[in-house]
């Protein structure tokens, strides 16, 4: 099984490639045509949503994220 590796792209989608499924809120796959490589909408623009269709650009959606290490989660009680 391949890797998947997601990369938050500068001022647009979400890039997730590999191995993966996507599924709805009640557990649903979306079927992804055989596709190993798709975008995922983090604008709210697309009308494709949770897919990007580019709508980021015309959007103005702005976001740079850089890669950070999180904290350690926190005990559950």
């Amino acid at each position: 099984m391949a890797a998947t590796k997601i990369t938050i792209n500068p001022n647009g989608s979400i890039r997730v490639e590999g191995d993966f499924s996507i599924n709805d809120a009640e557990g649903k796959e979306f079927g992804l045509g055989g596709r190993s490589v798709i975008g995922l909408c983090r604008c709210g623009a697309s009308a494709n949503k949770p897919f990007c269709d580019g709508s980021h650009r015309t959007a103005g959606f702005s976001s740079v994220c850089e890669a950070r290490d999180l904290p350690p989660p926190a005990p559950r009680a």
